[in-house]
């Protein structure tokens, strides 16, 4: 009984805590596409808010199956959520294999998706502060090189181009300057004409995708613990799921024997043995 208290709970305690994460990712996800203007990005896939709100409620909803399955023992919706972690577990491993086969297609796809948020930069809030983010991070400009930054209509290099951006590149690709602490928004006008030598001394000329590359070659170590500790947590949550399951049909088995046992001894009282001699014990009856 301790053990199956011990399962029951486990499963609800990290069905919960996923839960209200999701709730959050929901909530900000919401919130922040609010808070847009209406003409912005609507794409999945470029758009952090619409991202979130979509990731979330799958979250939320699969979550929820486990939390209320396991506290209320109902095997249904342990085998919906059960089902759907050992779908999500294969298509996780499926995509890791397609992408290790096919690495030159998934690169290549990747940098078309980053290119494209390059061309959307300045239309969504949440995806310039993404991209800045992320050139901040990895000392990245641009997808292959910091030129880019012309494929977007505020940055693009031409003399009919009447923005002041033109010919440049975003601030989150300038070089700050050691115990710099105001940020010179402007650090990276008129950096695409230039070599890149003489670029390369005011911003970062490196693409992020080659960067990222380079970033995780260097980091093995940390993303596959990451990337197993993932799937070690879904595997732990599946056998929990399966653990439950497996004990609540053994009650449901050992309650169905015993009503079947009673039954059975309810009906054998009603009936006397075949040859019982009925006037032997009239006459003690009598007798006493």
């Amino acid at each position: 009984m301790r053990g199956y208290r011990a399962i029951k709970y486990t499963l609800f305690i990290c069905c919960h805590v996923f839960w209200v994460v999701s709730a959050v990712l929901v909530a900000v996800g919401i919130y922040a596409k609010i808070a847009k203007e209406k003409d912005v990005v609507d794409t999945l896939m470029l758009d952090p808010a619409l991202l979130l709100i979509v990731v979330g409620a799958a979250m939320f909803l699969i979550t929820f199956l486990g939390c209320f399955g396991a506290l209320r023992n109902a095997t249904c919706l342990l085998k919906t959520f059960l089902g759907i972690l050992v779908g999500i577990l294969l298509l996780q491993i499926a995509a890791g294999v397609v992408g290790y086969l096919f690495t030159d297609m998934v690169m290549e796809r990747t940098e078309t998706l980053m290119m494209k948020a390059i061309v959307r930069y300045r239309e969504d809030q949440d995806l310039e502060n993404a991209i800045d983010f992320i050139q901040k991070k990895f000392q990245c400009c641009g997808v292959e090189s910091y030129k880019d930054w012309s494929r977007n209509v505020y940055f693009e290099c031409m003399d009919t181009n009447p923005s002041l951006e033109a010919c440049g590149v975003p601030f989150s690709c300038c070089i700050n300057l050691l115990n710099q602490t105001v940020v010179n928004t402007m650090c990276g006008y008129g950096m695409q004409p230039l070599q890149e030598s003489m670029a390369g001394l005011s911003v970062f000329t490196m693409g992020c995708l080659e960067k990222i590359v380079w970033w995780a070659k260097h980091n093995l170590l940390l993303v596959a613990g990451l990337t197993a500790g993932l799937l070690l947590l879904e595997v732990c949550m599946i056998c929990l799921a399966a653990a439950q399951i497996s004990r609540i049909k053994k009650v449901h088995q050992l309650k169905n024997a015993k009503a079947l046992r009673s039954r059975l001894e309810r009906k054998d009282s009603y009936w006397s043995p075949a040859f019982a001699d009925f006037d032997e014990s009239d006459r003690r009856d009598r007798d006493k």
